[in-house]
């Protein structure tokens, strides 16, 4: 398939970005059964998958960003396999995979080339895949150039075993918050965070309640007593 439109007068050809990634999918989730005490059924099995890595080229303005970073990258005497996992272009959109170590020096670079100009991050994201062994912690970083109205995303991943990612707060100011709703929910430590604290629980909490292993329910209902028990030990009809 082309990835070129001609436009109806053959006046014009632009570069159209793929709409779907080329790499071997990645399963993140496998689920079996559902909700047992609601449904009964047991025999029902999910999966989920993240679209795997995109080969050259990309489309559109998506080549020229990759190649501007890979020249700085390697303008600061880095390899660029060192920093950048891989690359991946779905559903029209640029994500790009950086080795936590180089999370923050990668933002530099994305906010400050003149060629680049993402000067807006739109915060930080989390997110666990327990399947995902040495990489069950996801964060994501959305970023947005106003200069070139343009938006591509970042993601780092870390083991739950060693859940530290370095702070991008020294380039991205705004992100502080978004950091620490990041670390109260799923529990990703961001090194060198100005102030690393609770944003929705209380500071004496114990757990990530945005995490799959989190437990469901067994939370006392005020005034009454009682309680909610989890939902995996509720009544079965298997």
């Amino acid at each position: 398939m082309s990835d070129e439109i001609v436009t109806p007068d053959d006046s014009q050809v632009v570069a159209k970005a793929p709409q779907r990634a080329f790499g071997a999918p990645e399963l993140m989730t496998r689920r079996e059964g559902m909700f047992p005490d609601t449904t009964g059924f047991s025999g029902l099995v999910k999966e989920s998958f993240l679209p795997g890595e995109t080969p050259r080229p990309y489309g559109g303005w998506f080549d020229n960003t990759v190649d501007i970073l890979e020249e700085l990258i390697e303008a600061d005497g880095l390899k660029v396999e060192e920093v950048i996992e891989k690359v991946v272009v779905d559903r029209g959109e640029l994500t790009i995979f950086i080795v936590r170590d180089h999370i923050a020096r990668v933002a530099k670079y994305l906010r400050d080339d003149a060629d680049l100009r993402f000067e807006l991050c739109l915060g930080t994201n989390g997110v666990h895949y327990p399947s995902d062994e040495g990489r069950e912690l996801h964060a994501i970083y959305p970023l947005m150039s106003i200069t070139y109205n343009r938006n591509i995303r970042l993601e780092v991943t870390c083991p739950d075993g060693d859940p530290h990612i370095p702070s991008i707060v020294s380039v991205y100011p705004a992100n502080d918050w978004q950091e620490r709703e990041t670390w109260d929910l799923i529990g990703i430590i961001f090194d060198g965070h100005p102030s690393l604290t609770r944003t929705a629980l209380p500071d004496d909490w114990v757990g990530h309640p945005q995490r799959k292993d989190y437990p469901l329910g067994g939370v006392p209902v005020e005034y009454k007593g009682a309680t909610v028990p989890p939902a995996d030990t509720r009544r079965s009809y298997n």
